[in-house]
């Protein structure tokens, strides 16, 4: 299995000359996961969030980012893991989606990875049901089981419980 670095200004979608596909690297919980970089649009430190009234547990509120509003989801909550101690630091990874902003809050985020799309593997059987609906797939890599997070498949959940 191959994985290295990326470091490259070119961010997204598969390299065809390498194969390679981009990912940054967060951790919810114990467990590692990779956002599809052409999904990401900004990564930032805990911000103030305004709860929302009424909103699905996963809701966490809104933030103003830059002057628009976007929506903050616990990503904890969705997968249903414990809360995260209030001591505990958090980061956000801003995702677009249908043209709307989505901060996922997440325990912390690494760095990009590039990963050889042929190492790309099916999620395992064992893989708990809620997680399974938001993850595309896995890739093994030194002891570590990364889970590509579907983004959009997580959002179009919140989106139709919200509605």
């Amino acid at each position: 299995m191959s994985q290295e670095l990326v470091t490259t200004s070119k961010v997204g979608d598969t390299d065809h000359e390498t194969g390679n596909e981009e990912f940054v690297t967060i951790t919810i919980g114990e467990q590692w996961f990779g956002v599809p970089v052409l999904t990401v649009q900004d990564v930032l430190v805990a911000q103030k969030i305004t709860s929302i009234p009424l909103a699905p547990p996963e809701v966490a509120g809104a933030l103003n980012l830059r002057g628009r509003i976007v929506t903050a989801i616990d990503v904890r909550q969705r997968l249903r893991l414990p809360q995260r101690d209030p001591d505990q630091h958090s980061m956000s990874v801003v995702v677009d989606h249908g043209g709307e902003l989505y901060s996922l809050i997440v325990d912390s985020v690494g760095e990009v990875l590039g990963l050889n799309k042929a190492d790309f593997e099916r999620n395992p059987s064992t893989l708990d049901a809620v997680w399974r609906e938001v993850s595309a797939g896995v890739y093994q890599l030194e002891g570590k089981l990364l889970l590509i997070l579907d983004v959009e498949r997580l959002l179009d959940i919140q989106v139709a419980k919200a509605a």
